[in-house]
């Protein structure tokens, strides 16, 4: 069931009733001539807040976001028998059935590049035109792998911090919300001043899906989430893909390159000084290579 709260013919806001609960949707443009392209945030339990710049493509096509249940604007709930992959990707389902996307463009940021693989090869849904898989991580070991080799470069004092944290399992000191920070600065934006919208869409995160899937920072995994591994399976993704990162991105340019080599028809694209949200460090870049990479999918489709 959807409910439309806005409808400008331009912008279409609203809610879809899925399992669990109702999950808040925004599409942006209005030209039905072209195949729409729907975002998943990252997380577990960020927002669309952060992914924002992405509206500037709805100049050619229609652009989608939508909150996963328990984030952002949709329902928020205490339910962890939601909080898995196999409820989200039934999640995605369900909206892509509730806004009649016949045909459509994948894009998933960091967690959401996790759905998005998982929604094919669990799936095999019709009408994926192609794939884009920003910051991707498509093994948790192989991250952790990343940022164990980016904690030994931080200053002693503060890898010491963390690492003391992490032996008496303590994670709220502020010592150690400081020393995330500092690590955040240099791998997950990059940028003097975090835009607004990635301020939003942290200080408005669902701290507690984020700890029970994933753990208490990005370096630390001991959520539901900790084996998670498609490496063996990438060979079945058969759909134009894209990966991009960022130079000093959590996912390094060399696993990045390593998930590239796994599926026969992707290419991948590093953007320099960046690092995991490099959507918003390099936007204008990330925008035209995004736009080039679908507008040549549907010309060789055509």
């Amino acid at each position: 069931m959807m409910k439309e709260i806005k409808n400008t013919g331009y912008l279409r806001e609203g809610h879809i009733k899925v399992t669990g609960g109702n999950v808040w949707y925004k599409i942006v443009g209005a030209d039905k001539d072209k195949t729409p392209v729907i975002t998943l945030h990252g997380g577990p339990a960020a927002s669309h807040f952060y992914l924002s710049p992405l509206e500037a493509l709805a100049n050619e096509r229609p652009v989608i976001f939508y909150d996963q249940l328990g984030c952002g604007l949709s329902d928020k709930t205490n339910n962890k028998s939601i909080w898995t992959i196999e409820h989200f990707v039934e999640e995605l389902s369900q909206i892509r059935e509730a806004l009649n996307l016949k045909k459509v463009h994948i894009l998933g940021h960091s967690w959401g590049t996790m759905l998005a693989i998982d929604y094919i090869l669990k799936l095999a849904p019709k009408g994926i035109i192609s794939l884009i898989f920003s910051g991707p991580c498509l093994s948790a070991t192989m991250w952790g792998l990343d940022q164990r080799k980016y904690l030994l470069e931080l200053p002693l004092k503060i890898r010491e911090i963390i690492l003391k944290a992490e032996r008496a399992e303590n994670f709220d000191s502020k010592e150690y919300q400081d020393a995330m920070l500092d690590y955040y600065k240099l791998h997950v934006c990059r940028l003097p001043s975090w835009p607004d919208c990635l301020k939003r869409a942290l200080s408005e995160m669902n701290y507690e899906i984020y700890k029970y899937m994933w753990g208490p920072s990005e370096f630390t995994i001991t959520g539901t989430l900790k084996k998670y591994d498609r490496i063996n399976e990438l060979y079945k993704i058969k759909i134009p893909t894209l990966f991009t990162c960022g130079e000093f991105d959590e996912t390094t340019p060399q696993t990045t390159d390593f998930y590239h080599k796994k599926i026969p028809q992707s290419e991948i694209f590093v953007f320099k000084n960046a690092s995991h949200n490099h959507h918003l460090e390099k936007t204008k870049e990330y925008l035209m290579v995004i736009s080039d990479f679908l507008k040549r999918v549907e010309k060789n489709n055509s």
